[in-house]
């Protein structure tokens, strides 16, 4: 490793962000989208044999990826040998994006949903995309007449681009999704770049991206923001400790922060909650280190007006989807808190400890673990990504301290940001660790060899077991039925394959727009296929707080002991919202029956399922027609 090599590892080099990175993401973010785009285009036109049935789509997955490390690699050669930069930085934009597009295209290659189906988180979330697939407005993914209380950022652009392709919302899921995920690596690189050596940008860019392709995926809306997470602490530190400065330099950083910030606060809340609390931990740090600088306490003025600044602009974004929830929850004096933070797995009772996992992954934590102790007090980068990890643990213990007030902070999610950070730290550990083995054998050129070659290996290795640990949310694309009512692994379809029938009864006896009409159903896969708005969610965690998730089962359970048609027509017509103009029920000997569900935090499951039977002569009346299809009845109210 030359000089400059050892320079640059020790270089504190503070962040800058100028409006030409700006542009040059932009493009990257363009070159990412076609290249995946182009790819999904190509594993669709051949008929690929099941996932979980076949080992074929395995190799060739396998084969994408050495194709797009080797990519890479080449790209990493040039910019060491400062030739054709230019062209390796587009190809370099091309072979990150082509790994993730391999990645996880390739085995969901012979389905058209994405990781975990519909099945349960997944299905609130296409229900989303659907949502916004029909309408460009703001609104909840369920409840008619509500503004959204998820942040709606990453399904309003999936749901413009759906109408823009002529998709349906279920069926541009996966194609967006992994897009999206190609497309924030790509950034995540280019701001990389920005930030230490370019070579050493692509292999941490490239780690990266695998990393939150393994372990954060499931969630893309999520994984967009997580990728960008550890180049963008480094970039808020750049802004907010700037030793030797007078205090004018470095507002780049802060305004890249804060407009990071309130693009994660429309995407994915929980990450905007640990980032913002990330970054407060490092202005309070950068604070008493100019403290002790300055020999005064005025020296803590600086970051902490920077911090000030990023609030205030990451606000100012963050309102553009939050704006109308807020406004409807202060008139609204019947809104209740949710139940979205009642959830205590197994994993959020324990502090996550990755290096310690017998794993590729785990071993890479576990040497950045000892490179961020060792260069705690020598590396900027060191610095923030020790914040970074410290800030996951104290989250997590608040997240665990918490419980005794009747919710958590979902800190188990953040497991994903842990591995990143540590996974981050396990690079340049690695970079610096071999430089060290390089000098004291005195440049040994098999020893370099030695080394390229063990890392290309464990990446390699570590890669092409990706659809492995993702293995049983791809097992569940394969097995649940989509909206044109196959399984992909060509087994008989579930009841969902009546979905479209169901569809059809509605639209015949209610024509014109699917959200004019509001539908309740226990079947709540339906919405996530057709954007009719439902009466009722499917469980509490996913409603919204506006909507009175209690009040409305509670509403729904009364009508079980009504005798007569003119008590049900009466009691929907004195509902406080919008009354179901169509039932979807199940059938039983007893009556029709409807699938509900109670909050039972903090128990783990912390849902309680339950049914209710609504008695058919409820319905024996001309107000109403009744047809039936497959497991189902559907209720039309026509009068």
């Amino acid at each position: 490793m030359s000089p400059s090599d050892t320079a640059a590892l020790t270089s504190p080099r503070p962040a800058r962000l100028s409006g030409g990175t700006v542009a040059e993401m932009i493009t990257a973010a363009v070159v990412a989208a076609i290249v995946s785009a182009v790819g999904l285009f190509a594993f669709g036109r051949v008929s690929w044999p099941a996932f979980p049935s076949s080992n074929v789509t395995q190799a060739v997955t396998t084969v994408g990826q050495v194709v797009t490390i080797a990519v890479l690699a080449l790209c990493v050669i040039a910019y060491r040998a400062r030739r054709w930069m230019r062209a390796a930085t587009v190809l370099s934009w091309a072979g990150l994006s082509g790994f993730v597009t391999v990645t996880l295209g390739m085995p969901l290659s012979a389905t058209k949903l994405y990781l975990h189906g519909v099945s349960v988180d997944q299905e609130f979330r296409t229900e989303y995309l659907t949502r916004l697939t029909d309408s460009a407005a703001l609104h909840d993914m369920t409840y008619a007449d509500l503004p959204p209380y998820y942040p709606a950022g990453w399904f309003w652009i999936g749901g413009r681009l759906a109408n823009l392709l002529g998709l349906d919302g279920w069926e541009m899921f996966k194609p967006y999704a992994i897009a999206s995920i190609a497309v924030a690596a790509v950034i995540a690189l280019v701001l990389w770049t920005k930030l230490i050596r370019a070579d050493w940008a692509i292999v941490v860019g490239l780690v990266t991206a695998a990393l939150v392709v393994a372990y954060g995926s499931a969630e893309p809306y999520g994984a967009v923001i997580a990728v960008l997470i550890p180049p963008v602490l480094l970039l808020a530190w750049g802004g907010l400790h700037r030793p030797g400065e007078s205090g004018r330099g470095g507002w780049g950083a802060v305004a890249g922060t804060g407009v990071f910030l309130g693009i994660a606060a429309a995407f994915y809340t929980l990450y905007l909650g640990f980032t913002a609390f990330a970054v407060t931990l490092m202005a309070l740090v950068a604070a008493g280190l100019a403290v002790r600088e300055n020999g005064s306490w005025r020296g803590a003025i600086t970051p902490l007006v920077r911090l000030v600044a990023v609030a205030v602009i990451s606000g100012i974004i963050a309102l553009v989807v939050w704006l109308p929830y807020l406004l409807d929850a202060v008139r609204d004096s019947a809104a209740d808190s949710g139940t979205a933070t009642h959830y205590l797995p197994d994993a959020g009772a324990h502090l996550p400890l990755p290096m310690f996992q017998f794993s590729l992954a785990g071993a890479l934590c576990l040497l950045g673990t000892i490179w961020l102790v060792w260069r705690a007090t020598t590396s900027r980068r060191a610095q923030v990504l020790g914040i970074g990890v410290i800030a996951v643990y104290l989250w997590s213990l608040l997240s665990m301290a918490f419980t005794v007030l009747g919710g958590t902070l979902l800190s188990f999610r953040l497991e994903p940001v842990l591995i990143l950070l540590l996974g981050t730290a396990g690079v340049f550990g690695f970079f610096e660790f071999s430089r060290r083995l390089v000098l004291a054998t005195s440049e040994n050129p098999r020893v370099k060899a030695s080394l390229v070659v063990l890392g290309l290996a464990g990446l390699v290795g570590f890669s092409q077991n990706i659809p492995q640990v993702l293995a049983s949310d791809i097992t569940v694309a394969y097995t649940d039925t989509d909206g044109d009512g196959v399984r992909a692994d060509q087994r008989p379809p579930g009841a969902a394959a009546y979905f479209a029938d169901v569809d059809r009864i509605i639209t015949e006896h209610r024509p014109g727009e699917r959200h004019d009409t509001v539908v309740l159903t226990s079947d709540t896969g339906f919405l996530s296929f057709y954007p009719y708005y439902g009466f009722q969610a499917l469980t509490s965690h996913y409603a919204n707080p506006l909507a009175q998730f209690r009040e409305r089962t509670e509403t729904i359970e009364s009508w079980s002991d009504l005798e007569a048609p003119d008590q049900l027509v009466t009691a929907l017509d004195e509902l406080p919202w919008r009354a179901p103009d169509v039932f979807v029920f199940r059938k039983s000997a007893d009556g029709y029956v409807l699938r509900l569900a109670e909050d039972v935090y903090p128990n783990d499951p912390n849902v309680r399922r339950y049914t209710v039977t609504l008695p058919a002569q409820l319905f024996d009346d001309p107000r109403f027609t009744i047809d039936e299809v497959g497991p189902f009845v559907v209720v039309t109210r026509v009068g």
